[in-house]
């Protein structure tokens, strides 16, 4: 019953659209711990109920009772009557000069809306893609949005700086944020316009009383696995969150970033789900895929949609329409979804490897947070070093970051739990043989760790 009446209140309230396929009952029961057969039976009195049909060989998905509102990247409307004006605008060339021949010869059918993707696109993104992006957070992260409130961006970089132009322009001058935080983004923000200003995280993630006191309006959080600490924003910090930006008339900034290698049994509802008339939801394929496609997408209340699409317009004319269908083609094939399952079960055993050789070497440590996502926060007794500990890993070509570059207030990690340091579990984390002191830099939210490795003796800080 309580699975059947959530899925009712999410199809009901437009989170899962109609022709989202949901998960498969084996699947589902895994992650939830349940019996299989409690799905299936779930499945089938929702089928019976109007709500799911399931076919054969398709699997089993919303069912589509306004064929209108469904878009798919896959099964574009061939048949959709011609438009009754001819576009002869100068400055694109027509879809059929594109290469769309193989190298094994075989050729692309494009229909006339996959054409689209050849022509300029709108700054907001591709509508199919926009369709099946909304279809896709809905079922897997409860996002309750509609295509026309999703922008893909390049990055979540973009949708930051973005965000942070619409906030200065509303008469915001300042900016909350997790500490301990990413140093990056600090300087991205002061660098956008827009004074940081440290909140203290604990155990139960942010603390929404040091918020109010802040006199900030608006906050950037990271509730589903906090960088660095790993802790997850507790469901009584949720609701205070949104309640505190309804007070205030304010706006919460949900960084998604790793939420999809979340160990399911931990994982959270999306923040936005309470408030989305409050919280912005951003996310990306940087950490999931790779940082090399530049996509991200931003779920925004419905007073800002207009404003940051504004501003989007006067910064360029949209991403690739060809990576945004790719995405797309990905999430709806089923694809992605088997993509983040092995990489979910890929991260959780690397954390499980760290967890062992701290246990073996290390047995005064502790991890801080839950135990999934991407990166290990270790605390550290008092006694210890952080700077003597960096050292000595370096020695060995092992990358590691002090707890403390990360707390910009105190100087102190984890809202002063003593010395700590983080790695990264993420696959190609730039692990490297004894005799090799060659540095890999990267994004230190990404588990790269962005210094290079000093020559034995060096005394540079980690």
């Amino acid at each position: 019953m309580q699975l059947r009446n959530a899925f009712r209140t999410q199809i009901e309230e437009g989170v899962l659209r109609p022709g989202t396929r949901v998960p498969a009952s084996r699947q589902l029961a895994a992650d939830l711990g349940v019996s299989r057969s409690v799905v299936v039976e779930a499945y089938e009195q929702l089928c019976a109920e109007g709500y799911l049909v399931s076919q054969h060989g398709s699997g089993t998905s919303v069912a589509a009772t306004a064929r209108a509102e469904v878009g798919s990247a896959l099964t574009p409307d061939d048949h959709a009557p011609a438009p009754a004006v001819c576009g002869l605008r100068t400055g694109s060339p027509h879809a059929s000069t594109f290469p769309a021949r193989t190298g094994s010869g075989r050729s692309a059918r494009w229909s006339p809306r996959r054409a689209v993707a050849l022509a300029y696109a709108p700054p907001s993104g591709l509508a199919v893609v926009r369709h099946t992006l909304a279809g896709y957070l809905g079922r897997v992260r409860g996002v309750r949005t509609r295509p026309d409130h999703l922008m893909v961006t390049s990055g979540f970089a973009q949708g930051l700086a973005l965000l942070c132009r619409v906030l200065r322009d509303r008469g915001h001058d300042t900016l909350g944020v997790e500490d301990p935080g990413h140093p990056g983004e600090w300087e991205f923000i002061a660098g956008a316009g827009l004074r940081p200003v440290g909140i203290p995280v604990d155990r139960d993630g942010l603390r929404v009383d040091a918020l109010a006191a802040s006199g900030v309006r608006a906050v950037l959080v990271t509730p589903a696995s906090q960088f660095p600490t790993g802790v997850t924003l507790s469901a009584g910090r949720r609701t205070q969150l949104t309640a505190w930006a309804k007070e205030v008339d304010g706006y919460v900034i949900e960084d998604d970033f790793d939420a999809a290698l979340v160990a399911p049994a931990q994982r959270m509802p999306a923040l936005q789900s309470l408030a989305p008339d409050r919280v912005v939801y951003a996310g990306s394929a940087s950490k999931v895929l790779t940082p090399a496609l530049r996509l991200g997408w931003l779920a925004t209340p419905t007073d800002l949609t207009a404003p940051v699409e504004r501003v989007r317009a006067s910064w360029d004319i949209g991403c690739s329409g060809l990576e945004q269908l790719a995405l797309a083609r990905l999430i709806d094939t089923g694809a992605f979804d088997r993509h983040l399952r092995r990489l979910g079960a890929d991260v959780q055993k690397r954390r499980q490897t760290v967890r062992d050789f701290v246990a073996a070497h290390l047995p005064d440590v502790t991890f801080s947070g839950a135990t999934s996502g991407l990166q290990a926060y270790l605390l550290l007794p008092e006694r210890c070093a952080e700077e003597a500990l960096g050292h000595a890993a370096r020695r060995r070509s092992v990358l590691v970051r002090a707890g403390r570059s990360y707390d910009r207030t105190t100087g102190r990690p984890a809202a002063g739990a003593g010395p700590g340091l983080r790695r990264g579990t993420r696959p190609g984390a730039g692990s490297r043989s004894g005799g090799d002191r060659r540095g890999v830099p990267g994004d230190d939210r990404t588990g790269r760790l962005i210094s290079r490795p000093a020559r034995p003796g060096s005394a540079r800080a980690p």
